[in-house]
């Protein structure tokens, strides 16, 4: 008889890991917080002191043994992560010790624009073996940091900004999935491109582009170039609209709806979030989760549409059930508003103050080792490579349509 083994998917595990991270806090052990800020080279000296490195080293060693858990949750290998992981550690550490100095962070960069920045760099400048390119694992990274993020939000602020990202949701999603939809067919790109093309660009970037294409069995190149699109937009996105935000004066609450609602990938909006303050980083984080929250419903909806559009690429492609909207549900959802109830009704005032700066920091270190394994997973050489240039502009366009409508919504409700 084969052996079997039990897997969990990934939003499963990221679910069970933030809450193993939750629990071990709240059982005592003391996540250690090192110190990254210096204005000059004395204080640059200090953070090498041994009782500073020690803690680097401790926090190097939680979050080591986390990851080896979650490959082996999720089935991956683990030579590749015991190799891979302690390379962009250290990279994440230059990039906190960057974020770190008082003139840098002053101008309001944070940790995730140099992580991003230093593997990026990196990436492109050496070759990478497959053994590392198979550690990387930005998605499970950032998931885990964003369950975490969910101890630090009140419940009854998600309850407020929920019901009011939800309305901006459908009213933004429905809008520019429509124009998008429109616009490609006008341009005649291809039927499956515009299928992708609309809920990457509608609904949350990357996640919604696999969805998507999983419900009409689309061609992998055709998402690999989504994708690419998604993320070409997605990080000038990231670092120009918090301080345009800024500039015109938008309050926290407007600016974090705006972000949340309009760029496309949830780690770009978290780090953009972060640079604005607290307050737009829990609006933008929850906004974007009322987005998810809709991509089940709309991946439902697509393969109806895909199933039933009476042309033969629709053949042979199974009936769509109500499972779906289960099926491409982000459970990390879940956990992060699990996250916010424990820490909101079921631990006292004091347990929470005990705990709630050391897995505030461990949830920085998450962020900042996602955006490292994304620069180092991001060749901007294939991004920018030979593409036919209607779906692009395509996206483009329908990009600023969705910039100007989540505007517009977000004043409305939210300033």
């Amino acid at each position: 008889m084969a052996k079997t083994t039990m897997r969990l998917t990934e939003d499963w595990a990221v679910v069970l890991l933030g809450f193993m991270i939750i629990g071990l806090a709240v059982w005592g052990l003391a996540i250690p917080v090192p110190v990254y800020k210096w204005a000059d080279g004395v204080q640059l000296a200090a953070l090498f002191s041994a009782a500073n490195s020690l803690d680097v080293m401790y926090q190097f060693l939680f979050a080591y043994a986390i990851v080896i858990v979650g490959a082996v949750l999720t089935g991956r290998p683990l030579r590749p992560q015991l190799l891979g992981f302690p390379f962009v550690f250290i990279l994440t550490i230059g990039a906190l010790l960057l974020a770190g100095n008082a003139f840098l962070n002053d101008l309001g960069l944070e940790a995730v624009i140099f992580s991003l920045a230093i593997g990026l760099l990196v990436g492109n400048v050496f070759r990478q073996p497959q053994w590392f390119r198979e550690s990387l694992n930005a998605e499970l990274l950032v998931k885990i940091g964003l369950v975490l993020l969910g101890t630090g939000v009140i419940f009854s602020d998600i309850l407020k900004a929920g019901s009011l990202g939800l309305l901006q949701s459908l009213i933004v999603v429905l809008s520019v999935w429509y124009f998008a939809f429109w616009l490609c067919r006008k341009l005649k790109v291809d039927d499956e491109l515009t299928m992708m093309i609309s809920s990457a660009v509608s609904i949350c970037g990357v996640s919604a582009a696999i969805a998507t294409s999983g419900a009409i069995k689309g061609d992998s190149r055709k998402l690999s170039y989504v994708v690419s699109m998604v993320l070409i937009t997605a990080i000038p996105m990231m670092i120009a609209m918090p301080y345009l935000a800024k500039a015109f004066g938008f309050s926290e609450e407007m600016t974090g709806a705006w972000l949340g609602g309009s760029i496309d990938t949830t780690g770009a909006v978290v780090a953009s979030g972060s640079l604005v303050g607290d307050r737009a980083l829990e609006i933008s984080t929850i906004v974007k989760f009322s987005q998810n929250v809709l991509l089940g419903i709309a991946a439902l909806a697509i393969s109806v549409y895909w199933t039933y559009r009476g042309t033969p690429d629709g053949e042979g492609v199974e009936k769509p059930g109500l499972g779906v909207i289960w099926e491409r549900f982000p459970k990390f959802v879940l956990g992060f508003l699990a996250a916010s109830l424990l820490f909101s009704f079921v631990l006292d005032a004091e347990s929470v103050g005990r705990v709630k700066g050391g897995i505030k920091n461990i949830q920085g270190l998450w962020f900042a080792l996602a955006f490292t394994s994304i620069g180092l997973e991001t060749n901007v050489k294939d991004l920018l490579g030979n593409n036919n240039i209607k779906p692009f502009w395509a996206f483009l366009i329908a990009q600023l349509f969705n910039i100007l409508v989540t505007l517009a919504v977000a004043w409305w409700l939210f300033g």
